[in-house]
């Protein structure tokens, strides 16, 4: 699944959060994730906190996610920031700032997700 986000006011992140948590309830191994955030121009600490919350869910293991952000000086920094808090989740994570290489990274095989 793509979701393109291109703001992240609280509306926003509300859906995100109920749409995210209802989609953990069917998901397995085989569920890939990509979020394509390069319109996003600063992630703010909510959506930092509700990412933390939803990825933490036990659910959340039978999932990978690419995130992609439009470049590493760009507001979006904090992303690089919570990294280390979120592959401490139940989810297997990673972020970029190419759509090819996040695609390349969600085909690998489970045992090559490192």
């Amino acid at each position: 699944m793509t979701l393109t986000v291109t703001d992240l006011s609280d509306a926003t992140i509300q859906h995100w959060h109920d749409f995210a948590l209802e989609h953990l309830l069917g998901s397995d191994r085989l569920t890939r994730n990509l979020y394509d955030l390069r319109q996003v121009k600063e992630i703010p600490a909510k959506a930092v906190n509700v990412a933390i919350e939803v990825n933490s869910d036990p659910a959340a293991r039978n999932i990978r996610v690419a995130v992609v952000v439009a470049s590493e000086q760009s507001g979006q920094c904090r992303a690089r920031v919570i990294l280390p808090i979120l592959t401490e989740t139940s989810a297997a994570i990673k972020i970029f700032t190419d759509i090819e290489a996040a695609e390349a990274w969600l085909s690998r095989p489970l045992d090559q997700m490192a």
